[in-house]
């Protein structure tokens, strides 16, 4: 995931792939805890995505504050 296709999406969009995300990432850590992760870098991957859509989230919370 780039940051440039996650500009085109709207807010909503933004907002339910970030809830998918950390819900994976939530079931990724429990099958770390549990048993063998066949990947373990998938968590890496899905913390970044997540770090990129917050930041295009707060770029658009400041953009509308400031007019």
């Amino acid at each position: 995931m780039k940051a440039e296709e996650i500009r085109e999406w709207d807010d909503s969009e933004i907002t339910a792939r970030l809830r998918e995300l950390k819900e994976e990432q939530f079931k990724l850590r429990f099958q770390t805890t549990v048993m063998e992760l066949e990947n373990p870098t998938l968590i890496r991957h899905i913390r970044r995505d997540i770090a990129r859509l917050k930041t295009l989230q707060r770029e658009r919370e400041l953009a509308a504050q400031n007019g």
